[in-house]
């Protein structure tokens, strides 16, 4: 679901991070004064646990594979706005020091799975939980149902995206310029995955953080709990969820396990190539790829170079260790980005 440089068209590009824009700037001034509260772990437990949650690619239908994006969680504990924040932040790491998703695609990748998720979340789960109280079996069932609908939902968002490109954007000849496949292949390509594998690891993923949550620490549910948002927040110990992150960061070398990439993650070699051609092909109603990479998407995609691309450092040869050395680069990244925000953002509020 990580949308790649080249895939959508600058205007398309712009149009997206116009969108996002307003509700990064909603979440910023939401969060001025939560900066100088115990929001600032909160946010950096939650956007280590996405950005290593993402890590873990599963087997999907077709020889795709996918991920859990860990949204649902996270507007659950820390609210929308927060949500939004985090989420975004583990993005744009992700893609700037990564390569995972584009640099002129981070508006499109945070609108679908920050703001989208973050937002359908929340609203599914003070829906579907009403007035029960924390510590109710409902909100487990409220937490699942929230992830799997959000998680779903940015993924529609990114089939839509992806395929309008070669209905607006093409050559005279109507050869596409970005992303090649129509709405017809884009939607059921993105989708069945996401509606049976990945989104089912989300629904798990969320229900199963709440319930965890119900046990050790309730406190940190009562923020999205009725009549509990404007209270205070006494949260406890972190450390057994910073235990857990420590534990799935080990573990992330288990997400290259599965074979084949994410669709519409091509790299634009892949075009040319006759075994990568194959592959695309049977997982988008056996429609065969352009013979070449679209002209517009083998330009845009080395517009920028990420010093760990696909998390293997190129100094590193074994693979695993690679990847469990980015795990801890990204997961370093986000809690000095948090924390340096929440050093600026807080003196500013003190002031």
């Amino acid at each position: 679901m990580h949308i790649p440089d080249g895939y959508l068209s600058p205007a398309t590009c712009a149009a997206l991070y116009g969108g996002a824009v307003p509700f990064w700037y909603v979440s910023l001034q939401r969060m001025k004064r939560a900066f100088n509260t115990q929001m600032v772990p909160l946010l950096s437990v939650f956007a280590a646990f996405s950005f290593i949650i993402m890590m873990f690619n599963l087997p999907l239908p077709g020889g795709t594979t996918g991920h859990a994006v860990g949204v649902g969680i996270a507007a659950i504990v820390l609210g929308p706005w927060a949500s939004i924040l985090g989420i975004s932040i583990a993005l744009i790491i992700q893609a700037v020091f990564f390569g995972d998703g584009g640099i002129t695609a981070i508006g499109a990748n945070c609108f679908n799975m920050a703001i989208i998720g973050s937002l359908v979340s929340y609203a599914i789960y003070r829906l579907v939980a009403g007035r029960a109280a924390i510590a109710s079996p409902r909100r487990i069932i409220a937490a699942g149902v929230a992830g799997y609908v959000a998680i779903n939902l940015a993924a529609l968002a990114a089939a839509v995206e992806f395929g309008i490109q070669p209905l607006l954007y093409h050559d005279a000849t109507g050869a596409p310029l970005y992303a090649p496949y129509p709405l017809h292949i884009a939607i059921p390509a993105m989708m069945i995955g996401h509606l049976t594998i990945a989104g089912l690891a989300e629904m798990v993923v969320s229900a199963g953080v709440v319930a965890y949550l119900q046990k050790s620490e309730p406190s940190l549910l009562k923020r999205t709990a009725p009549g509990a948002a404007e209270g205070n927040l006494t949260v406890g110990n972190l450390r057994r969820l910073w235990i857990a992150i420590a534990a799935l960061l080990i573990l992330t070398p288990l997400g290259i396990l599965a074979a084949g990439s994410a669709w519409g993650e091509w790299a634009p070699e892949d075009f040319s190539s006759p075994a990568a051609r194959t592959q695309i092909a049977a997982v988008s109603g056996n429609l065969s790829p352009p013979a070449e990479a679209p002209r517009g998407l083998r330009a845009l995609s080395s517009f920028w170079t990420a010093p760990m691309p696909r998390y293997a450092p190129p100094f590193l040869k074994s693979p695993a260790f690679g990847y469990l050395l980015s795990a801890m680069a990204g997961t370093g990244l986000i809690l000095l980005v948090i924390l340096f925000a929440g050093f600026l953002m807080g003196g500013r509020a003190r002031s």
